[in-house]
């Protein structure tokens, strides 16, 4: 395999092996409809090279969304609007993947206006919220609800979805053992942890036939008794035994996944007091306090770059369809060994086309080796206040 040849996922042409992976962008109303920055977003990154572009993730209803900007796809009315996306982006020859979610205890009461769900009760380290358990009759509705969002990202033109069963969302949460504490068919075993998802491929199989669904997962975590990479393996079995279209391998759980998603130096505390309710509107002597606890207490994992390639070799070895990898890969000379010497099918990127939406074009022109991104993650928290944009390690002087 070679980084810049043609190939096909899941039935997708790609015009080489990098694709931009699922990033939030801020950039839809708080009904969820798509903004002129959405499209221009899109405009530009379809036009910079790379093989496939998969969206932030959209929500499947609306008790599953956690930023207030977040799109959703939960009718019909949202059809046409994410055509418009799909078309922009189709016109510049660049396939486009609808990322789905539902952020499940993840979820904010502030903006769904009801209590946060998960497969077992717990309280997010994160947010404070407890969640509480599905009903049966609720977990079925999601099914149905997961089946319709792919039903319409066909209809309104996307070339594949992607399930988002990774970093502490609902999916995810069913899938770690760490969380699920059920003892009904949708907890258990692995079978049972990952029958929700085998249910959503199962059901919209029926409907869509051979229309690719690719999904995204953790492949460990760092939460105790989460997930980790044997049982991570058994899932990728049992997703591609149930027709899943290719894995995405990242890392990330309910406790975990701010920091060791995205891993900076350390973690962005200027950032997170600048942009993050409430900690943004705290008067100044208490942000200053909290600056001094939050860098000794917040955690930062390593190593900075490529830190989920082992997972996603291991799972590649078990499975027979496409293994794309993300997690910190920013250079030339990484993609080309992930690709060409350990067999990964595909590598995913994040954060080096917030900084560069053409940087897939200057690897390919020889114009550039490596990302500019300096891992700040300032864009990590930026996006709780503003749009998708590459702070660069800085404030801006209206968050100071």
């Amino acid at each position: 395999m070679q980084v810049f040849e043609t190939s096909t996922l899941a039935g997708i042409r790609m015009k080489n092996r990098i694709l931009r992976s699922a990033t939030y962008e801020g950039m839809c109303d708080a009904l969820g409809h798509p903004q002129p920055s959405y499209y221009e977003l899109y405009k530009k990154l379809s036009s910079g090279g790379a093989g496939a572009i998969i969206t932030g993730y959209v929500a499947v209803n609306r008790t599953g969304r956690m930023p207030r900007f977040m799109g959703i796809i939960d009718d019909d009315a949202y059809i046409e609007e994410f055509r418009e996306l799909s078309s922009v982006v189709q016109a510049n020859g660049t396939p486009i993947i609808m990322q789905i979610a539902h952020c499940g205890g993840l979820s904010t009461k502030a903006v769904t206006n009801t209590e946060p769900v998960a497969p077992s009760p717990f309280v997010s380290k994160l947010s404070r919220q407890k969640a509480r358990e599905l009903s049966h009759t609720e977990i079925e509705e999601i099914v149905s609800d997961f089946v319709k969002a792919i039903i319409r990202a066909r209809q309104a033109g996307f070339d594949g979805v992607q399930l988002h069963a990774a970093h502490g969302y609902l999916l995810s949460e069913f899938l770690s053992p760490h969380v699920n504490k059920r003892t009904d068919r949708w907890g258990g075993t692995t079978e049972n942890r990952g029958r929700i998802i085998t249910e959503i491929l199962e059901r919209a199989r029926k409907q869509v036939g051979d229309y690719p669904i690719l999904i995204k997962i953790s492949a460990y975590d760092f939460d105790k008794g989460g997930m980790r990479i044997d049982e991570s393996i058994k899932i990728a079995r049992i997703l591609e035994k149930a027709a899943c279209s290719a894995i995405e391998v990242s890392c990330g759980g309910i406790s975990d996944s701010i920091s060791s998603v995205v891993r900076s130096n350390r973690f962005p505390v200027k950032a997170a007091l600048a942009f993050v309710p409430p900690f943004k509107n705290m008067p100044s002597p208490v942000k200053f306090l909290a600056l001094i606890m939050m860098n000794f207490t917040m955690k930062t994992y390593t190593p900075l770059f490529n830190y989920n390639v082992d997972a996603a070799v291991q799972i590649k070895q078990n499975v027979r369809i496409p293994v794309v990898v993300i997690g910190g890969i920013h250079r030339l000379t990484d993609i080309e060994d992930i690709i060409c010497n350990k067999g990964i099918d595909y590598i995913s990127m994040c954060r080096p086309f917030i900084i560069e939406p053409t940087i897939v074009k200057k690897f390919q022109e020889n114009k550039q080796s490596e990302s500019r991104c300096i891992n700040c993650s300032y864009c990590l928290m930026g996006v709780a206040s503003a749009p998708l944009r590459c702070y660069y390690g800085e404030i801006p002087r209206q968050y100071v």
